[in-house]
């Protein structure tokens, strides 16, 4: 009669253990975190070597780069960075400026490009209403080894 007591007071539990799914979702979290700042999603451009102080603007600016062959690239709220042809371009900035009047354009120029061709973006810019143009660098420490 014992042994028909104790198989009534067991029962099997027909429940899932989600507790070694969300270690793994966990790990798997932590490896996106700490491998997407370190995915190169630019275009290798060289910038030119200044002293100016970088700024300190919460908001996420706009960058336009221009390679060494005079491509354009668009990088806008944290995309990836993709080659656009001059017409593209305004029509995307007047899009950005429409949608955010204050907003901040940064133009990474290659130093090997011609200025004439970096000059050229900095009309566009101005047509579709963007005040906010900065143009970017490298400090001249990173490139010449010097502190």
């Amino acid at each position: 009669m014992r042994t028909s007591y104790r198989r009534q007071k067991r029962k099997l539990k027909s429940e899932i253990n989600v507790v070694p799914y969300i270690d793994v979702m966990l790990v798997l979290l932590i490896i996106f975190m700490v491998t997407t700042p370190m995915m190169n999603l630019g275009v290798d451009i060289q910038l030119p070597q200044t002293n100016a102080k970088s700024l300190q603007d919460k908001k996420d600016p706009i960058v336009v780069s221009v390679d060494e062959n005079g491509q354009i690239y668009l990088t806008a709220n944290g995309t990836k960075r993709e080659p656009v042809s001059e017409d593209e371009f305004r029509k995307k900035v007047t899009a950005f400026h429409d949608a955010n009047p204050e907003l901040q354009v940064l133009v990474a120029g290659d130093q090997r490009v011609g200025y004439g061709k970096v000059y050229s973006i900095l009309p566009i810019l101005q047509e579709a209403g963007v005040s906010k143009i900065g143009l970017m660098s490298q400090p001249q420490s990173a490139q010449n080894g010097k502190p």
